[in-house]
Order: C-alpha cells, then sequence, then structure tokens
C-alpha cells in the first residue's frame, strides 16, 4: 500500500490511478485521519458483496436462534394463500 497526502494525489492522479489499476492500493492521508483508501471498482464490488453475505449470513443465525427458542409464528397453508389474496 502506498501512503500520499492530499495534495500529491490532487498533482499526480493519473499517475496514482494506474498504479490502483495495477493493483496498488493508495492510502490518502488527510488532516484529523479522515484518511482514504482508493482501490477499483472491481475491488470494492468485492468487498461490498462480501459484506452483503455477512448481513444475511447474521440474519440467518438470527433467524435459527429465534426458532430454537419456539420464537415463531406458524400458519397453515390455507392461512398463508388468504394472505396471497390480500
Amino acid at each position: 500500500m502506498i501512503a500520499i497526502k492530499t495534495a500529491n494525489i490532487t498533482q499526480n492522479f493519473k499517475e496514482f490511478a494506474d498504479l490502483v489499476v495495477g493493483g496498488e492500493r493508495v492510502l490518502v492521508s488527510r488532516p484529523r485521519n479522515e484518511n482514504l483508501v482508493i482501490i477499483t471498482e472491481r475491488e470494492y464490488n468485492e468487498l461490498e458483496r462480501l459484506r452483503q453475505n455477512a448481513q444475511y449470513l447474521t440474519k440467518l443465525d438470527e433467524s435459527l436462534n429465534q426458532a430454537r427458542k419456539g420464537e415463531v409464528t406458524k400458519y397453515t397453508k390455507e392461512q398463508m394463500r388468504a394472505m396471497e389474496s390480500e
């Protein structure tokens, strides 16, 4: 990972963009520790997919725990069909 200051990124953006496309991550140092990391869109999409998968797995775990505790609502097939038409 390359660490640079904000002034350097504005002066040499193409150079750093080419590095990112080549697989490098760029950390842009900002005041008050409000830093940024520049990554490719493909890498961002992969990280976002992993985040969403983790959220989904957490919801599944919560649902499983509720079912084990008996915290469920049961419906008959007829009740479910009636709800479809509502």
